[in-house]
């Protein structure tokens, strides 16, 4: 299912060219109600044409428009009759290529400054004349091509902002997207309506309705199969399809042992009981566990982890299609990738911000399962996957939880994994969990968890000395994952953890806060 076939609204494309605020700018028209898409930088106008966008929008990036290796696009765009918003790198981009001059500047700017609105644009339509904008750039326009004006200075630029005086096309040499240009959302909110004449009909009630009807058509009166991990993109997905092809969906659920205290239950209950999703439930503790068990080294655990999962999903899939010998064909596979997943993953060659982290869910299949990919959730980011669930009323515990790794606690033990350590985290973790959500903490940042540490240091519990484990508390706020900072929880929270950790798990005698943030450490410890 590609976007075309999916949504069929007002839509703007955004032409990517490595900027690391690439992905923002999707998402600030998106916060405005209208569709945004990511595309390559080397796409064509007939691609551009077939998407059905009534606006263009070139992204920044790092490179310098004159170098040899810097990249390029299509000059024919501008020509389209679609309206274009260049901006930082975008900007310097549309005036290299219609007839201006780009050059380095002795005297770059970056961070906040001040742009002076000098002439009048749709773009600053309602919006004061002196405007507080973030800059990122080293080059600067120095001319700009025939039949262009300056419609906003800076005090590095006399050509900050400038627009084309037949056709609507636009640039701004400052970031619009991110929050450090406060009126930025109005300035593209002016682009997407005035100039573009988009609605603001993206909405997660019309992405449902249209996704059913799009699910509907392709899988027909086949079976789909997904595997259900208890998270928020897999319980999404499972709960879209369900609403839309009801019991030709199956879901399999695999304990590998390494998940959450009460969460097998959880699961079965929400999905079986609750959605009446057609679960089949696999036990798979002994075989993960047995698996694992002497291994200390992290990539092996998780190589292992991985290599385990897709041999009992594959016996799992086996057994379904036995059990339903002579009914309709198991011919799909659902996933809950994201687009964030799919943007990174066929990401632009030499983009830094690409392919800062791996996805399990985006390629990677073995060829041997046969089935064809159903992926509701790509066009989504994360936000938005919430705002589903919430409309296909979800539990708020399954919505808003917070992001659990793959191979599970067996990347927060530290060394070897054993039943008796993997009972000692499981009860620490989930005083954890409890206590951040008895004071709304667990809502408000990205992840909070506790990790079982390989040493043992002295204490004194009564009058008796003891040699026992160590628990760190790893509590990090983010938006995405690839950047983390720890979160200043208060003291009070932090010694309420504390103590019922060091009080009620026996074992642990030593309680420690991870406050290192990411780069250049990792959320998980291994």
């Amino acid at each position: 299912m590609n976007s075309d076939e999916m949504f069929r609204g007002s839509k703007v494309v955004i032409l990517d060219f490595g900027s690391q605020y690439t992905q923002v700018i999707a998402r600030r028209v998106r916060e405005s109600r209208v569709y945004s898409e990511i595309l390559p930088f080397s796409v064509g106008p007939d691609q551009i044409r077939e998407t059905g966008a009534r606006g263009i929008i070139l992204s920044g990036g790092p490179a310098s428009v004159f170098f040899k290796d810097a990249p390029q696009m299509d000059p024919e765009i501008f020509g389209m009759g679609i309206p274009v918003l260049g901006i930082c790198y975008g900007i310097q981009l549309m005036a290299y290529h219609l007839g201006g001059s780009v050059e380095f500047s002795d005297r770059r700017e970056y961070g906040a400054g001040t742009l002076n609105v000098t002439g009048t644009s749709p773009l600053f339509d309602g919006l004061p004349s002196k405007l507080q904008v973030w800059n990122s750039h080293g080059d600067k326009i120095t001319q700009i091509p025939e039949e262009f004006e300056a419609i906003g200075t800076t005090e590095n630029s006399a050509y900050a902002a400038i627009q084309h005086r037949g056709r609507s096309l636009f640039g701004l040499q400052f970031h619009p997207e991110v929050a450090h240009t406060p009126l930025g959302k109005d300035i593209l909110e002016n682009f997407i309506y005035r100039a573009c004449g988009c609605s603001p009909d993206w909405t997660m009630g019309s992405f449902i309705e249209q996704t059913c009807r799009e699910i509907r058509r392709k899988v027909r009166d086949d079976k789909v199969v997904l595997g259900l991990s208890g998270g928020v993109d897999s319980s999404v997905a499972a709960a879209l399809i369900h609403r839309a092809i009801g019991e030709q969906l199956t879901c399999i659920f695999v304990n590998n042992g390494l998940l959450r205290s009460r969460e097998p239950e959880t699961v079965q209950k929400i999905f079986r009981g609750h959605f009446h999703i057609r679960l089949k439930y696999v036990d798979a503790t002994f075989s993960f566990l047995h698996l694992i068990r002497g291994i200390t080294d992290p990539e092996k655990k998780r190589k292992l982890i991985g290599g385990e999962f897709i041999r009992v999903f594959q016996e799992a899939t086996k057994e379904l299609k036995a059990e339903d010998s002579g009914e309709r064909h198991y011919r799909f596979l659902a996933q809950g990738t994201l687009y964030p997943d799919v943007i990174e993953s066929v990401s632009i060659s030499g983009n830094p911000a690409a392919l800062i982290k791996s996805h399990h869910n985006v390629g990677g299949l073995p060829e041997s399962m046969d089935f064809e990919l159903l992926e509701p959730l790509r066009q989504l980011f994360k936000d938005e996957v919430r705002q589903v669930g919430l409309e296909l009323e979800l539990p708020r515990e399954i919505v808003f939880r917070q992001p659990f790794p793959g191979p599970g606690l067996a990347v927060r033990i530290l060394g070897d994994i054993t039943e008796e350590r993997l009972e000692t985290l499981r009860q620490a973790d989930e005083i954890v969990v409890n206590e951040m959500k008895a004071t709304d903490w667990y809502y408000k940042v990205w992840q909070s968890f506790a990790v079982l540490l390989p040493i043992q240091s002295v204490g004194v519990m009564g009058d008796q000395r003891t040699y026992e484990n160590c628990i760190a508390l790893r509590i990090v706020e983010s938006q995405d994952g690839m950047t983390a900072d720890w979160v200043r929880i208060p003291y009070e929270i932090l010694a309420r953890i504390s103590t019922r950790i060091i009080n009620e798990v026996k074992g642990i005698n030593r309680v420690c806060y991870d406050i290192s943030s990411k780069p250049p450490s990792t959320i998980e410890w291994e």
